[in-house]
């Protein structure tokens, strides 16, 4: 009977040990991820010719704020407005995020940015708005990080 106890014991420890030694998160390499995303999908909203592309970047129940309108919710609306943008003729969008902060488990990430937003006067010309920005980013189960909340705030100069 005790053979059979160590036999078991010898089976079961390297299991719990191997729970137990799961790899700790490592911020600076999801740092770099998070912001090489970032800029991917920036490039991809900047060249303006795939929307479900850029769609892809958002989580499905994500919210985009904007000031004094309504908010968007989830993708179905964040889509239709992706798809009016980029018909909008002279529409152009630009932004670089920084300094992204990690929730200590590692799944949630907020980082700040600035943004240049073109979109056609009230004239016709084309107007640029210097924007900052925060997003709230998740990992999700397929390991990829997409966003869950954008919101937009006017830059004072």
């Amino acid at each position: 009977m005790r053979s059979r106890l160590i036999d078991l014991s010898v089976l079961i420890l390297p299991l719990v040990l191997g729970g137990c030694s799961q790899r700790g998160f490592d911020a600076a390499t999801e740092q770099a991820k998070l912001l090489r995303r970032d800029a991917e999908w920036a490039d991809l909203a900047s060249a303006g010719k795939d929307v479900e592309k850029i769609v892809s970047y958002w989580t499905d129940d994500a919210v985009l704020i904007f000031p004094g309108q309504p908010v968007l919710e989830g993708k179905t609306a964040i889509r239709a407005y992706v798809a009016e943008s980029l018909n909008t003729p002279g529409f152009k969008i630009r932004w670089v995020s920084e300094k992204p902060v990690f929730s200590p488990d590692g799944k949630l990430a907020y980082m700040r940015g600035k943004e240049e937003l073109t979109v056609p006067g009230p004239n016709g010309a084309p107007v640029t708005a210097h924007l900052r920005g925060i997003s709230i980013w998740r990992l999700d189960a397929d390991r990829q990080w997409r966003c869950v909340v954008g919101e937009v705030i006017p830059r004072r100069r």
